[in-house]
């Protein structure tokens, strides 16, 4: 999958928070992820307009953005079928294994932060795994296309990158 990064720079200039942060997270040397989330609607919205602010991702497989994604990393806002259309930040993320940690537990505590409904938390009942990323920073932009032609829901393009201090 290729997205055009600077075209992506390009988009923000009118936010200094972002043009910034953008700018630094794009260099070989960050060490922050970088991902691309596909959204359909109304989650899409949703997360645009910033009710939303806590994106949820439930799998039968350890699969991104499962251990993946940490706080700092940018996550560039995918249409389903269409190009992106907004930048999120991470401000935090959990994940939980769901044979150990119920998911009504989850459905509880981040029910209304994640805006989805009944139909939604049945479809997710056999999962196994769930990853929770609260959002900030959330800006819509002009949209920059990508090319990305399989059914994943999110991609990891550049996974955070760990250090580790040796003593």
């Amino acid at each position: 999958m290729e997205v055009e990064f600077d075209e992506l720079v390009k988009q923000v200039t009118g936010h200094s928070f972002w043009l910034s942060y953008l700018s630094a997270a794009t260099k070989p040397i960050s060490q922050l992820g970088i991902h691309v989330a596909i959204f359909s609607e109304p989650f899409l919205s949703l997360v645009l307009s910033g009710e939303k602010r806590v994106e949820s991702r439930f799998s039968r497989n350890r699969c991104a953005p499962y251990g993946e994604v940490g706080a700092g990393d940018v996550i560039l806002i995918k249409e389903t079928a269409g190009p992106i259309c907004g930048l999120s930040l991470v401000r935090r993320a959990w994940y939980y294994d769901l044979i150990s940690e119920p998911i009504e537990r989850i459905r509880n505590q981040y029910g209304p932060a994640i805006h989805a409904d009944d139909a939604f938390w049945s479809s997710r009942a056999d999962s196994h795994y769930a990853t929770l990323i609260e959002l900030d920073e959330t800006v819509a932009i002009h949209p920059v296309q990508c090319d990305k032609r399989d059914r994943r829901g999110w991609v990891s393009l550049r996974s955070r990158q760990l250090t580790f201090d040796f003593v």
